[in-house]
């Protein structure tokens, strides 16, 4: 590389030709010392980002220099940045200056010399004569070993016990105590205590993969650019952005469930299906569709299921709720293919290849649509045809005139139900238990206001999106999250002005609840204890049959005992326990953790929308997906990518355009039980894809065709979707919390039952949307070679 120097004063044009810019005003309105550096900066960008910058739009170049990150490393992105912004150490602009010389040399020319023979290097081990380099390397074995082990713990979470001092343990309690962060704890009665204690480190899917990369890390397999990449991002995909953008605009879908629309319209279609089953599955088949291709799957399923759990239990002849949680489940996540933000899945793809929102759902729709066409007959005669499933006629229990007069509550106001909520645990009448679940779906609560105005935010938020996606050219990108940001922001501003001008009523019914259910749950525990006493007397009557111990019942209900030494037990004595045990506890000094839980119990009575919302937002599941990331970008950077792609080249090469809309989304399923959910499937896929582009643009290689290209990646789309109901819960992160929610209304779903029940439906749902964008791609895309943007 060398660098010709010219004398004399700079009046250059700009590269079309344009009007003369002189250096003064270069140099003094916009800061650029000079011009010749400044635009070989701007060349460098424009091959970063492989696309054109112009070098008089400075703004937007200084934005996107200080914003680049790409495949050529830290050592570009430096070089590059040096010559957009002038950042040397001499004080002198003078290309003559030896000193300027020597530093550009230093600082710019070796750099990029060493980057450029690495890539050489790499290219020639990488792609010579159309085989892969195996990363030899150990920390490269043990990354891809990692990479395995933590996606086996995913699907198989566990304990490890932790073998702790006691005395240590105590120590940690009374300095945090003494420092009025936690209370003091009481000892109880009880023997000696042993030396140890055991802790339990829960191996799950949020602290497996955060272990992963700290192991990593400690072993230096991976270091600031995986980090980085997993996080921040590289190549056009953006964890931190797809994150945020999940995040903010589940708050406004789960804020519109919140006000109790998705659940009052589930009723309605309720009321329209009649007492006839199938009439009835269709209905709410169609009306999980319609609703999941606007609002995405998250919504569908923290308040369809519920809704699904209680109906079925109510009814008086469906024996088994499967047939219609696994069919809600299935659709949500199949229609969740349709839109961008419907999915992160489908960002991460769209963000990868750089493809337009519109031109994604103009070529998924037809697929998806033709796959709900086809799966309901099949869901409904052959994989779920029993009549003790999906009977033809269902009769529901009669909701009782004196319930249906009352005014339903906000279920997210805490204890709006009572005692009613003592009454739905399990072991509650079965009787009573069942009205309270009918009074769910038959009489739901509703907040028109915030159910409208959520719905008229979620519409515009998504319009702007699409409309924004549509007509800024490439290059020119805006973060979504820029726009569902602003949304969540206004609908958390509208739930928590509406809580607080209904804070009197909501804090009344607050109060009042939590006195009914204290009672309640009092009145239960002490009639198990007067059961308890019962069963002592009758034993110790059998035990001493010359006894002259009687007992008696008196009016009230209570025991009496004569002649004996058993004492009678109060009716309200585990009352007055309550009583005393709350005034010992209230006669400590308050500590953080009182506070807080104060701060939380004063925030949910006064502002019950936002935070039910705020607590039902997935936020454990984010740190869950950026440490997927990373391991992911670890295996990218440790050479296994490549070898991947080579493996996918060489099936393409023999199967053709079809074969790669088979492969790819028989692969993509697989994986996303193995992957780290269907996100990090979606990323380690779209890396590997992006390596196959590479593959073909060497020298000597034929080129792909845009058949065969946009084939394999709509493919894709349509596997990271339905590969959510596939083998495990873990394929997704809807699929976790599908199950959390299924657990907490007493329907467990073993993951044998999962697989066995699931398997049928993605078979079924991937061979017709296959064989749909096999027509399609044939039909609407031609055989000329494809060209990376």
């Amino acid at each position: 590389m060398q660098i010709r120097v010219g004398g004399g004063a700079m009046a250059d044009t700009d590269m079309d030709g344009g009007s003369a810019v002189f250096e003064d005003e270069l140099k003094y309105k916009y800061g650029i010392r000079n011009q010749v550096l400044y635009r070989l900066g701007v060349a460098l960008l424009s091959i970063g980002l492989w696309s054109q910058v112009r070098w008089e739009d400075i703004g937007v170049v200084r934005r996107k220099a200080a914003a680049f990150d790409s495949l050529g490393g830290k050592r570009y992105r430096e070089a590059l940045n040096k010559l957009v912004w002038g950042n040397f150490v001499v004080d002198t602009t003078d290309l003559n200056n030896e000193r300027l010389q020597a530093e550009i040399h230093r600082a710019i020319i070796v750099p990029l010399e060493r980057r450029a023979g690495l890539h050489r290097q790499s290219q020639e081990r990488d792609y010579a004569e159309g085989q892969p380099r195996w990363p030899g390397k150990a920390r490269s074995i043990v990354t891809l070993v990692v990479f395995v082990l933590t996606n086996i713990n995913v699907l198989f979470p566990y304990q490890i016990p932790l073998p702790f001092p006691r005395q240590l343990l105590n120590g940690i309690r009374h300095i945090l105590s003494a420092i009025r962060v936690v209370p003091l704890e009481r000892k109880g009665p009880g023997g000696p205590q042993r030396a140890i204690v055991w802790l339990r480190l829960p191996m799950n899917f949020v602290t497996a993969p955060l272990i992963a990369d700290l192991f990593l890390l400690i072993i230096q397999a991976i270091g600031r650019e995986e980090v980085r990449g997993g996080t921040l991002g590289t190549d056009h995909i953006s964890p931190l952005d797809i994150m945020l953008f999940f995040i903010t605009l589940a708050y406004v879908a789960i804020s519109i469930d919140a006000s109790g629309l998705i659940r009052w319209l589930a009723y309605k279609v309720l009321l329209w299906g009649g007492e006839s089953g199938h009439e009835l599955f269709f209905y709410l088949y169609t009306f999980f569709a319609v609703l999941g291709s606007f609002i995405g799957n998250d919504p569908i399923i923290l308040s369809g299921t519920p809704f699904l759990a209680y109906m079925t239990r109510v009814s008086r002849n469906i024996e088994f709720p499967r047939a219609w949680i696994f069919t809600q489940f299935a659709v949500a996540n199949v229609v969740s293919t349709i839109l961008v933000s419907s999915n992160p899945t489908n960002l991460v793809l769209a963000g990868a290849f750089q493809v337009r929102f519109v031109d994604y759902t103009v070529n998924m729709i037809v697929p998806v649509v033709i796959t709900i066409m086809a799966l309901f007959p099949i869901l409904l005669h052959v994989i779920f045809k029993k009549e003790n499933l999906i009977p033809r006629k269902i009769t529901l229990h009669e909701l009782p005139e004196e319930i249906r007069a009352t005014m339903p509550k906000n279920p997210c106001i805490p204890y709006a139900r009572g005692g009613a909520e003592e009454e739905e645990n399990p072991h509650a009448d079965d009787e009573k238990r069942k009205m309270i679940e009918l009074a769910e779906i038959m009489h739901p609560y509703l907040d028109k206001k915030s159910a409208i105005f959520g719905s008229a935010i979620i519409a515009t938020t998504l319009v702007v999106v699409l409309v924004l996606n549509a007509v800024i050219l490439p290059g020119g990108e805006v973060p979504v999250f820029y726009i569902t940001l602003p949304a969540a922001v206004i609908m958390l501003c509208w739930d928590v002005s509406c809580g607080w001008l209904r804070r009197k009523g909501t804090r009344e019914i607050a109060h009042n609840g939590r006195r009914e259910l204290e009672a309640a749950r009092e009145a239960r525990t002490a009639a198990a204890a007067v059961s308890s006493t019962e069963a002592e007397l009758v034993v110790a009557s059998e035990n001493f049959p010359h006894s002259q111990s009687t007992t008696d019942m008196t009016a009230e209900g209570e025991e009496s005992t004569s002649g004996s030494n058993v004492k009678p037990v109060p009716k309200y004595s585990i009352r007055v326990d309550v009583e005393k045990r709350s005034e010992t506890a209230s006669e400590g000094k308050a500590t953080l953790m009182s506070l807080v839980s104060d701060a939380w119990t004063w925030s949910r009575e006064t502002f019950p929308t936002a935070t039910a919302v705020l607590a039902l937002l997935p936020l454990a599941l984010v740190p869950f997906a950026f440490t997927m990331f990373v391991l992911v970008q670890a295996l990218v950077t440790k050479g296994w990518v490549p070898v991947f792609a080579y493996g996918w080249d060489h099936w393409v090469g023999r199967t053709g355009t079809v074969g790669a809309i088979g492969g790819m989304g028989f692969v993509s399923v697989v994986l996303c039980n193995f992957a780290g959910t269907n996100i990090g499937t979606t990323i380690l896929i779209c890396r590997v894809l992006q390596a196959w582009v590479i593959i073909h643009e060497q020298p000597g290689v034929p080129p792909i065709s845009n058949r065969t290209f946009w084939a394999t990646i709509y493919s894709m789309a349509l596997g990271v979707n339905y590969g959510a109901f596939s083998t495990a819960f873990s394929a997704s992160l809807a699929g976790l919390l599908w199950q959390d929610i299924l657990r907490s209304k007493h329907i467990h779903i073993r993951a044998r039952d999962f697989a066995r029940f699931n398997v049928p439906i993605i078979a079924t749902s991937m061979i017709v949307g296959c064989a749909v964008l096999v027509g399609e791609v044939y039909l609407m895309r031609d055989a000329l070679l494809y060209k990376s943007t």
